[in-house]
């Protein structure tokens, strides 16, 4: 079964790649650049699942191919909750990784280590050509530390230590992050679905 992951990200496409690869061996996955270019919606919507669901539509109306797409982010709890579905533009319409992790320490720099929880929420979709849909989510708790550490990630990665681990999302392998990552989690429960 071919599938489109709907993103560019070359980070998310690996990361997404070797989850599906063992969870559905049989499911061939390719990304935006795999297929002829096509004008993308905008992700308007103010949640995770209805953004998902947006790029999700778009790739099965422009391609024919079943279709994978998520939304992720970064929920602060002394933020409410945000940089949630704008984290990829928290610091501006550019997506930026260093000017966002720049604005969130800022942001954060008063705070002591009690007020710094977080969790990284992700909804995967996949929509099928005839027309069936389906959303899952997972979480993956946290902190938010002081500085960042690591080098592997993309994102807030270098930022986020998950729950039960003294390293950051960014010096954890691929393998260890997957593992216990809101995207792996989503991916996995998506995956045994398809």
């Amino acid at each position: 079964m071919r599938v489109l992951l709907a993103t560019r990200n070359a980070g998310k496409i690996e990361e997404l790649r070797q989850i599906l690869a063992e969870a559905a061996p049989s499911v061939e996955l390719v990304g935006l650049d795999a297929v002829p270019e096509y004008p993308e919606t905008p992700e308007t919507e103010l949640t995770f699942a209805g953004n998902a669901l947006l790029k999700a539509r778009d790739g099965v109306k422009h391609t024919g191919l079943a279709t994978v797409a998520d939304d992720s982010g970064l929920a602060v709890d002394a933020l409410n909750g945000m940089p949630g579905v704008l984290s990829a533009r928290w610091a501006g319409s550019k997506k930026d990784d260093a000017a966002n992790n720049a604005l969130l320490l800022d942001q954060l720099a008063d705070l002591d280590e009690s007020r710094r929880a977080a969790k990284f929420v992700c909804a995967a979709a996949i929509v099928y050509p005839d027309g069936r849909e389906l959303v899952v989510h997972g979480e993956m708790p946290g902190r938010v530390g002081r500085e960042p550490k690591g080098a592997n990630g993309f994102g807030y990665d270098p930022l986020f230590t998950p729950d039960g681990f003294d390293r950051t999302s960014a010096e954890l392998s691929a393998a260890e992050k997957n593992a216990i990552s809101h995207r792996g989690k989503a991916f996995r429960e998506l995956a045994s679905k398809i």
